[in-house]
């Protein structure tokens, strides 16, 4: 009896220490929405940018090499890739490599390490497709989940002993906003948005492994809106609210998403409400999420 009786104490007074906690959680992110970190110092970082040909890729290589980060710029298209780095101020080399390729993915950090010294910062920005890419081209199956998905793993065994071994890192993974409340074509729904779940469920399983580990390595996860695109082709897409979602060229996307890096947030979105919105739709009822789904629409009507 005074044993069970001392367990029921010890258990509530873990629930209000838990609860308390989880105010305090909640407080401090409130507060820090309207006073964020301050933005932390990246110069001397050496960092691979995967997807640097083009696009978002392309602006945070760009962006990096100029607040003195040394730049690995990756991409599958040389040339594409070199032009990247002929923009880029800073330090930055161009770097072919075909990331679903294990073997190429180890020979390439191996000449990073070798050039431009110990990796502590992976940016991998290939897996979100551009508007042009959706509208004209069909999604293929293989390569989109080898490109969404097995490329972390064979980047993630290339990168995490020399970050583990200096006890200091940053692990960047962008996703579509897909992997947070699904598309609406059926290509979408079932390839894009199964592709990018897994990629968010990649993200939190890694931050609660080196959570647990007590390692010093940050993870973050950016939920990227797919249509932040240039004015050059904003005229082939119709926004069902076009207040609400809007657009955003790149070179601002990469800005806020370096931003949100540099201030260590843990899993944040572009635009910001978007992050907010998947968590409402999760916590709705099936039948009012559907609702809200089809009010909003990512659904863009290409023209």
């Amino acid at each position: 009896m005074l044993l069970r009786l001392y367990s029921l104490i010890v258990l509530t007074l873990d629930l209000i220490t838990l609860l308390v906690r989880i105010w305090l959680a909640i407080i401090l992110a409130l507060y820090r929405t309207f006073k964020p970190p301050a933005l932390k110092s990246v110069h001397g970082e050496v960092a691979i940018v995967i997807g640097a040909g083009r696009g978002v890729g392309r602006e945070i290589a760009i962006q990096l090499a100029q607040l003195g980060v040394h730049v690995a710029c990756v991409d599958k298209n040389v040339e594409n890739c070199q032009a990247t780095v002929n923009k880029a101020i800073g330090v930055a080399k161009c770097y072919t490599c075909d990331v679903t390729n294990e073997r190429q993915v180890i020979d390439t950090v191996m000449s990073v390490n070798i050039e431009l010294g110990e990796v502590t910062m992976l940016l991998h920005c290939c897996g979100v497709p551009s508007p042009r890419a959706l509208a004209e081209n069909p999604i293929k199956i293989r390569s989109t989940i080898d490109i969404a998905i097995l490329s972390h793993f064979w980047l993630l065994d290339s990168v995490l002993p020399g970050m583990q071994k200096l006890k200091k890192g940053h692990i960047v993974v962008l996703s579509s906003v897909a992997g947070l409340s699904g598309g609406t074509s059926r290509e979408t729904r079932l390839t894009l948005s199964t592709a990018q779940f897994a990629v968010q469920g990649f993200a939190e399983a890694l931050h609660t492994e080196l959570r647990q580990s007590n390692s010093n390595i940050m993870i973050s996860l950016v939920h990227v809106y797919p249509f932040i695109i240039g004015a050059e082709v904003a005229k082939d897409i119709r926004f069902r609210i076009p207040s609400y979602f809007g657009t955003m060229p790149a070179n601002e996307a990469a800005k806020r998403i370096l931003d949100g890096v540099r201030r260590n947030y843990t899993e944040f979105s572009v635009p910001g409400h978007l992050l907010y919105l998947g968590h409402i739709l999760r916590i709705l009822p099936k039948k009012a999420s559907f609702m809200l789904r089809d009010l909003l629409d990512t659904g863009v009507d290409f023209a």
